[in-house]
């Protein structure tokens, strides 16, 4: 079954770690409960693999940062596009995402959506 994927990539200072996983588990319940399929948030930890670009270099990421890499996952774009206008709705994102008070910067996340084009 094809399936839609959003993805993230970002930096999260390293001292703020902890506050960005608080964040994310409670942000995966939301669009869980919203219907998302699958919800990830991983930490770098082996980025010099030795051979493409790392994702360090990818993201500029500074000294004292941690890239993290994430992803959403929906059964279509159309159902991403309908469990994404549920959460935004949803007063509890509201109060947990304050934009003068993340645990990152966001004008330095990536993200878009994709589809799949193998899926075993």
């Amino acid at each position: 079954m094809p399936r839609y994927v959003d993805g993230f990539v970002l930096l999260v200072p390293t001292k703020k770690l902890a506050a960005y996983k608080k964040l994310a588990a409670a942000a995966s319940k939301v669009w869980l409960e919203h219907g998302a399929l699958q919800y990830v948030e991983t930490e770098g930890d082996d980025l010099t693999p030795g051979f493409g670009l790392p994702f360090t270099k990818l993201t500029k990421a500074k000294k004292g940062e941690t890239v993290v890499f994430s992803w959403i996952m929906y059964k279509s774009r159309a159902h991403r596009d309908r469990v994404n206008a549920k959460v935004m709705k949803d007063k509890r994102l509201a109060a947990m995402c304050d934009p003068k008070n993340m645990p990152f910067d966001m004008k330095r996340m990536s993200c878009g959506g994709f589809k799949t084009m193998v899926d075993v």
